[in-house]
């Protein structure tokens, strides 16, 4: 049985790690003015067009992802033939269309991939699941990760839905950001008022960062702390404790909005790295999608982990 892994690119894990285990990614495109990249998490185009355009101008940038007809070309057009069961995971569908349209795009593989097949010499049927990992960026990269190590082990299709479809509920994702301007300024140009310009400007004006959480397709703040670099080292050693308590899965994904030296200089991050290796927990780091960039900031910092519900303390 050929299985295929199918992510966004939302999906906050390393270049390498993609390439190796050959995922197969949906790309988002972002416009910023007359500036166009659609991002295939190539990590150095992605820092470059950060610098180039996002930092003065990524407020008002479009996302676009990949159109129901578009899932469906590149699947009838290649994966329909490569493997016999794709599972194609999607940033949570509370914050984008991307599930929706895969979702969509599903009913018209199945209905027409048999000619394709057969013309490429394969009888047999094709099967696609689409999941909902009902998180974002850093934290969408660990049921990807879990996908690879059940298909690398051998698993069955059905174990693998299985587990997958567990852990989607069972993901936790942390924020921080640098900028709340920056925040209100997306949120406003999306149409989204989840955050106002009071709490933005008291936010700034103090230096108080929220740490915001992402579990089971909702977003909310579950601290607030002064200074960035604080706030940082508190959720580090935050996600430190969950380590050694015991994760559902040994993977920890951690992404950036900038070069990733950046990230490596930042407070408790060593440690944090010392602790997950102590505990067999393996450490995923990559620079921050495009996208996800574009909508919360410049040198935010996103990180993600499989742990049984729990209750920030930081």
């Amino acid at each position: 049985m050929r299985i295929g892994i199918v992510v966004d690119s939302a999906c906050d894990l390393p270049q390498d790690f993609i390439e190796q285990h050959n995922i197969v990614l949906l790309p988002i495109t972002v416009r910023i003015g007359e500036a166009v990249l659609a991002d295939h998490r190539d990590e150095q185009a992605t820092l470059s067009f950060l610098h180039a355009h996002v930092a003065e101008h990524g407020a008002e940038a479009e996302t676009i992802p990949f159109s129901v007809n578009q899932i469906r070309d590149l699947f009838l057009g290649k994966l329909v033939i490569d493997y016999d069961h794709v599972f194609c995971m999607t940033i949570t569908k509370t914050r984008s269309p991307i599930h929706d349209n895969a979702m969509q795009a599903s009913f018209a593989i199945l209905n027409d991939y048999k000619p394709v097949r057969q013309a490429a010499g394969f009888n047999s049927p094709f099967a696609l699941r689409v999941l909902d990992t009902q998180n974002l960026f850093a934290a969408q990269g660990v049921t990807a990760v879990e996908a690879v190590r059940l298909r690398d082990s051998g698993a069955s299709v059905q174990q693998i839905r299985e587990r997958l479809e567990l852990l989607a509920h069972n993901v936790h994702g942390y924020m921080i950001t640098r900028d709340l301007y920056y925040m209100r300024a997306r949120a406003r140009h999306k149409g989204d008022r989840s955050v106002g310009l009071i709490s933005a400007a008291l936010g700034s004006a103090l230096d108080i960062k929220p740490v915001l959480h992402g579990y089971r397709g909702e977003t909310g703040p579950v601290a607030k702390i002064k200074g960035f670099d604080n706030a940082v080292q508190k959720l580090f050693d935050f996600v430190g404790q969950r380590v050694k308590a015991g994760l559902m899965t040994p993977t920890v994904c951690i992404s950036y909005g900038g070069e990733l030296a950046d990230l490596q200089a930042l407070p408790g991050y060593a440690a944090l790295r010392e602790t997950c290796q102590a505990h067999g927990v393996d450490v995923f780091e990559a620079v921050m999608s495009l996208t996800g960039m574009v909508n919360v900031g410049k040198g935010a910092v996103t990180i993600g982990f499989a742990d049984e519900p729990h209750t920030f303390a930081g």
